[in-house]
């Protein structure tokens, strides 16, 4: 045969294969309309199986630039609505279900449950490959709530080896929303014990959260969601994981310097109380607004803050008008920090 027409006939067939195998990565994600998955099976650790999740949408056109988002605590991947705005404005949107939370929960396992917060590292680190991989030059992270603590320890431990362009955090939890006596004396006994025993845990929540109420159709909000996955009434917290989210607080708090762009974004105000009401949907029922303005611009030397008039703990749940001044902000600080807007 030919020498051409053989690496001819080689070349069609290595990308015949490139694109089945491609094609095979992903199936069809639970939320329909264009989205799909691909799981990470990774090594066991001290519940057994292990493995990570990555959903994504693509854009309908050809870009080189994505966004990657982290869920945050008694949460998975659900907003379509989050989604497709990001692709309209050009950027492939992926989201990761860590270990242990959503489409990554499996039978026997506790929900949540981590004894270090650098678990999840090897999860972000696998999605992050596939998005390179796929031809993603520059890369945007976003972590919300304890995603946005997660996504911050991750960029503290990688800075010198793994390039991301730009840190959204979406009122990132960097400090226990307790008086001072729990989170000084209460929270670091627990967390010593946690050392010790990790499967301790406290009991699961009785009622229906005023969060839950003011994000979900069937109560005042504007959501549905699989309440599998994000829960109604929480399960209670391990000690493990009590003591791995007081070692990634110390972190921030002391250590942490990152010097990529960050935009630091929070309610206004935060709402408390025993019993729902309409206040709950126009601030942050779950962290304290002031401790993640103090702690969150201390933590990089270019964070940019933002704070969204009744915005909710999700600013990107809130009512339309709060969630679009979300993603006005968003755009338009990206727009001026990355300042390229190639496709």
């Amino acid at each position: 045969m030919n020498i051409s027409i053989r690496w001819l006939l080689v070349s069609f067939i290595v990308m015949v294969t490139s694109v089945t195998v491609m094609a095979q990565y992903y199936c069809k994600d639970v939320l329909g309309d264009g989205f799909e998955q691909h799981t990470f099976v990774m090594p066991d650790d001290y519940q057994g199986q292990v493995v990570s999740t990555l959903v994504r949408k693509q854009s309908a056109d050809t870009v080189h630039r994505a966004v990657l988002y982290v869920h945050g605590y008694n949460d998975y991947f659900f907003q379509r609505e989050m989604a497709q705005r990001w692709v309209e404005e050009g950027y492939n949107f992926y989201a990761i279900d860590l270990r242990k939370y959503g489409r990554s929960l499996r039978e026997g396992q506790w929900e949540y449950e981590a004894r270090d917060m650098s678990e999840y590292f090897m999860d972000i680190d696998s999605a992050m490959s596939v998005i390179r991989r796929e031809g993603n030059k520059q890369i945007v992270l976003m972590g919300h709530s304890t995603g946005g603590l997660t996504t911050s320890l991750y960029c503290h431990a990688r800075q010198d080896n793994q390039r991301i362009d730009a840190l959204i955090l979406n009122s990132p939890f960097f400090e226990w929303n307790f008086n001072a006596l729990y989170r000084h004396v209460l929270i670091p006994t627990v967390a010593f014990i946690g050392q010790i025993f990790p499967q301790w845990g406290l009991p699961d929540a009785t009622q229906v959260s005023s969060y839950a109420m003011s994000l979900l159709q069937e109560y005042h909000g504007e959501w549905n969601y699989d309440v599998r996955w994000k829960r109604l009434k929480s399960r209670g917290e391990r000690f493990g994981w009590i003591r791995a989210i007081d070692q990634g607080h110390k972190i921030v708090h002391n250590e942490m310097h990152l010097s990529l762009p960050i935009l630091l974004m929070h309610s206004d105000k935060t709402i408390s109380g025993s019993e729902w009401t309409a206040e709950f949907q126009t601030g942050d029922a779950v962290l304290n607004v002031e401790h993640i303005s103090y702690y969150g611009k201390k933590i990089g030397d270019d964070v940019t803050e933002v704070t969204i008039e009744n915005g909710l703990h999700d600013l990107f749940l809130s009512n339309p008008t709060a969630r679009e001044k979300a993603y006005q902000a968003v755009f338009q600080w990206l727009n001026e920090k990355l300042n390229d807007n190639k496709r």
